[in-house]
């Protein structure tokens, strides 16, 4: 076993790579689903205009996620990195300088466009920080990469915390019949400040990788065949399609059930701290197995965690549901970005994991419109979480199918 110092180093310099995936993710995309209904209610949006926001961030994600390899063959991936998250805060600050329908769609889709960048680029430096650790321990390098996607869960917390004070705070200090921002705008620029709060965390504590984060040289990338991998790629589809319902209109779905505010915030800082949490579980798994098995498990678990609130609107449910969901989603993640790492040869690392995180993005962009276009009919959002459970459900048994390859 490797001594805790050897790898305790990188451990802090992934914690600090993690911050890419708190503001791409936690700050710029889920934040979304907390500040929906005040802006709902404040701008008069329907509920298909309050999903085609999610749409248009999840097309913008796509574009990103197409041209990162692009990016990454020309620039630092590090750099490519933090320009994304600084772009993301200025974006995030925007939000809150306009009430007017279209603009707010063209900052949702710029917003996607700037946290694949970041994503994408942060998920190869993780891929990349595994690598260099798997000769001194094999569980500290799955670790790495499950701390990079687990920031995601830093950023739901921070979200979870801020958006309610900081609306708060906005409605307290707007003077009535002022016309003064109202609190979804204050809340905005809260988010705006800790994404450039991690910026400078991120810079500082990523210097290690500058020289992991250069572009390979010339000739020395090699195209992603994504033939080999389509099972698991196909499975990935599955989960972008079925996971992203839940993350869209579970707090739409608690307030039907009658949970109170103060209840869903702690509701959404438990699923947050599941995904913190949720490197150190699922470490093992995505190192031992090379093909399809972490993530028939992982959809699994999470066709289990969208039920549960259809079946029961039982607190004790609820909040098992989001512990669930929480520990488990970000780690599918992870582990197609392992799969590519164990069965891929490096000069086609981010090539395969921009294919994977394409896949993701077309899968977003549709699930939240499929579950909203099902919820509008009979039955209504828990009919929805059901065809999403099923979707996941789906995606488990597709990744079944996936066996790994020789080694590269």
């Amino acid at each position: 076993m490797t001594p805790a110092s050897d790898t305790a180093p990188s451990y802090r310099t992934a914690a600090a790579l993690a911050l890419g995936a708190a503001v791409s993710l936690g700050l710029a995309r889920f934040s979304y689903a907390l500040l929906l209904p005040l802006m709902r209610a404040d701008l008069g949006w329907t509920y298909f205009t309050a999903g085609a926001m999610n749409t248009v961030n999840a097309a913008g994600y796509l574009a990103g996620a197409l041209m990162a390899p692009r990016w990454l063959a020309r620039h630092d991936a590090r750099r490519v990195m933090l320009w994304g998250m600084a772009v993301s805060a200025a974006l995030l600050a925007l939000h809150a300088t306009t009430s007017h329908e279209g603009l707010l769609f063209v900052l949702r889709g710029a917003t996607g466009v700037a946290s694949a960048a970041s994503f994408v680029s942060g998920g190869l430096l993780a891929a990349r920080l595994g690598a260099a650790l798997a000769g001194k321990s094999r569980q500290a390098s799955s670790l790495v990469l499950g701390l990079f996607y687990g920031g995601t869960g830093l950023g739901i917390v921070a979200s979870s915390l801020l958006v309610p004070v900081a609306q708060a705070w906005g409605v307290a200090w707007a003077p009535v019949g002022s016309g003064a921002a109202p609190g979804w705008r204050w809340a905005w620029l809260a988010l705006a400040l800790a994404a450039v709060a991690c910026v400078v965390v991120a810079q500082r504590g990523t210097r290690a990788l500058a020289s992991l984060g250069a572009p390979a040289a010339k000739g020395a990338a090699a195209p992603f065949d994504w033939r080999v991998l389509r099972f698991g790629l196909a499975a990935y589809l599955m989960f972008g399609l079925g996971y992203i319902g839940y993350m869209t209109f579970i707090i739409t779905l608690l307030r039907e059930q009658g949970l109170g505010a103060s209840a869903i915030t702690l509701f959404y800082v438990t699923l947050g701290l599941g995904v913190v949490v949720s490197p150190w579980v699922w470490a093992g798994l995505l190192q031992r197995h090379r093909g399809g098995v972490p993530i028939t498990v992982l959809n699994a678990l999470l066709a289990l965690a969208t039920v549960l609130p259809v079946l029961s609107s039982h607190p004790v449910v609820v909040f098992a549901s989001g512990a669930l969901f929480g520990g488990v989603f970000l780690q599918v993640v992870a582990s197609t970005t392992a799969m590519v790492r164990h069965n891929i040869h490096p000069a086609a690392w981010g090539g395969g994991i921009a294919a994977f995180t394409i896949i993701f993005a077309v899968g977003q962009i549709v699930g939240p419109t499929l579950v909203g276009w099902i919820a509008d009919g009979a039955g209504g959002l828990s009919r929805g979480f059901a065809v999403s459970a099923a979707v996941l459900a789906f995606g488990a048994g597709l990744g079944m199918l996936q066996r790994g390859l020789p080694k590269p």
